[in-house]
C-alpha cells in the first residue's frame, strides 16, 4: 500500500491554487472521493478546504485517526458538522472566502445548499473545470502506479489464455480474471465520475452478446446478468469461432489502466479479422496524431474520418442506435477524465503528462464485436508511450 508523498500532494495543491488565482476564486471546496484522495491521499469523510494562497485545511468528520495516518497534509482538523466551517477558519485566520468553487457536477443540490447556508455571502462557482486540469497532468509518482496497473491487466490477460474453454460461461470467466486481479491487488471499485456510471472490473462478453447495447456510455455494453445492472457479463456460453472480448480496467493504489484484447476458440469470421486490423490501423493513426498541442477533438475527426473510410460508419463504436461519441477518454483515478478525444473538444489541446484509452471498436450484428484498447501516455520527453503491454494480436485458442 502506497502513502501519497507529501511533496505529491503539495505540488498537486499548488498547480490548483495557480488555478485558482487565474480564475479569481478565493476558495475551493472539494469533497468528491475521487478529488479528496487525489488532493490528500485519503478519503476519510469531511471537506478539503484550499485557499488561494495559504495552507489547505483537511476538515475530517469520519475517521479522524486514519486520515492523520494517510495523508501528508500538514493541517487536518477534527469537526462534526459543516456549520463549524466559518469558525475553524477564524482560528487559522482565514477571511471568509467572496468566491467558493466546488464540484458541482457530482454534489448532490441538497448537500450544496447546506453548503450555500454556511456561506451565504458567498458566490459559489464551478471547480470541476479546474480541478480536471490539475488532475490530467500526471506526475512520475503517478506514472509508476499506472506502469503497476499495467502489469496487473497483463496477468489477467495471461490468465484469460488458461480458463478460457468451450462451454464456460461469460460470467464464469468474468469470475475467474476478477479473481486473479484481486489477488494482484485490484481493489474492486472502478471509479467513473459520470452520473449514474457504474462499473465493475470488467466487460466479459462473447459472440453476439458482445454485440448489445447498454444505457452505460461505452461503446459495447453486454446484457449483464438482469435488469438492475444492464451490463457486462451474462449467462451466455462461450462456442467456437465467435470473438470473446475482455475489457479489463486494472487498479493499483487507486489508479486505473483500460485494456481490451480478443479471444476465440478457433477461427473468427474473414470479416471479424479484417476489422480487426482497421482498429489496428485507427489505433495506429491516432498514435501520429497525439502531440502537445493539438486539440482533442481533432484527433477524434481523424480518426472517425478513417473508420468511415474504411466502412464502419454505422457500426463503429457501438450499434448505429447506439454509438458513443467518443473514441478515447483520460485515464487514472477515474476512468472518464481528461482528455476526451471525442466529438465537440475542439478548444482543448493535449499536453505533456497526460494519460488516456484509447478503444476503437465495432459491432457486427449476428456475429459479435471485435477491437483494442489500451492505455497511453504522452511523455515530455518519449512522445506518446504505451503503458498497457499484453500481446495484441488477436488470440486463438
Amino acid at each position: 500500500m502506497r502513502i501519497t508523498p507529501k511533496e505529491e500532494l503539495e505540488h498537486r495543491i499548488s498547480r490548483l491554487q495557480r488555478l485558482m488565482a487565474k480564475g479569481g476564486l478565493d476558495a475551493v471546496l472539494v469533497l468528491q472521493n475521487a478529488d479528496l484522495f487525489y488532493f490528500t491521499g485519503t478519503i476519510q469523510s469531511g471537506c478539503l478546504y484550499v485557499p488561494v494562497a495559504d495552507e489547505p485545511l483537511y476538515l475530517v468528520r469520519k475517521e479522524f485517526s486514519r486520515a492523520r495516518m494517510e495523508s501528508g497534509l500538514r493541517e487536518i482538523v477534527p469537526f462534526s458538522s459543516m456549520r463549524e466551517l466559518p469558525a475553524r477558519l477564524a482560528d487559522y485566520g482565514y477571511p471568509l472566502p467572496a468566491k467558493i468553487g466546488m464540484e458541482l457536477d457530482v454534489i448532490p443540490v441538497n448537500l450544496f445548499e447546506r453548503y450555500r447556508a454556511v456561506f451565504p455571502a458567498s458566490a459559489i462557482v464551478d471547480a470541476t473545470p479546474l480541478i480536471r486540469r490539475v488532475r490530467m497532468v500526471k506526475s512520475k509518482y503517478e506514472i509508476h502506479i499506472l506502469q503497476d496497473a499495467a502489469v496487473q491487466v497483463d496477468k489477467v490477460n495471461r490468465r484469460a489464455r488458461e480458463v478460457i474453454r468451450e462451454g464456460m460461461t461469460d460470467l464464469e470467466l468474468a469470475a475467474e480474471l476478477e479473481f486473479t486481479a484481486r489477488k494482484e491487488g485490484h481493489q474492486g471499485l472502478v471509479r467513473m465520475r459520470a452520473f449514474n456510471a457504474e462499473l465493475f472490473y470488467a466487460h466479459v462478453f462473447s459472440g453476439a452478446d458482445s454485440a448489445v447495447p447498454a444505457y452505460v456510455d461505452t461503446p459495447l455494453g453486454g446484457l449483464g446478468l438482469n435488469p438492475s445492472f444492464g451490463q457486462g457479463a451474462g449467462l451466455k456460453r462461450i462456442e467456437r469461432n465467435e470473438p470473446i472480448i475482455v475489457d479489463f480496467a486494472g487498479c493499483v493504489d487507486g489508479y486505473l489502466v483500460d485494456q481490451t484484447r480478443v479471444f476465440s476458440l478457433g477461427e473468427i469470421s474473414g470479416h471479424l479479422k479484417r476489422a480487426y486490423c482497421d482498429m489496428l490501423r485507427i489505433q495506429e493513426r491516432m498514435m501520429e496524431l497525439v502531440k502537445p498541442g493539438v486539440p482533442w477533438g481533432a484527433v477524434y475527426d481523424e480518426c472517425l474520418a478513417l473508420a468511415v473510410e474504411l466502412g464502419y460508419a454505422d457500426s463503429f463504436m457501438g450499434n448505429r442506435s447506439a454509438q458513443v461519441s467518443f473514441i478515447g477518454h483520460g485515464i487514472g483515478i477515474e476512468i472518464d477524465e481528461y482528455p476526451f478525444i471525442a466529438r465537440g473538444f475542439g478548444e482543448m489541446t493535449f499536453e505533456a503528462g497526460m494519460v488516456f484509452a484509447f478503444e476503437p471498436k465495432v459491432v457486427v450484428p449476428g456475429q459479435g464485436a471485435i477491437g483494442i484498447e489500451n492505455t497511453f501516455y504522452l511523455s515530455h520527453f518519449e512522445g506518446l508511450r504505451q503503458l498497457t503491454c499484453s500481446d495484441q494480436e488477436l488470440t486463438c485458442l
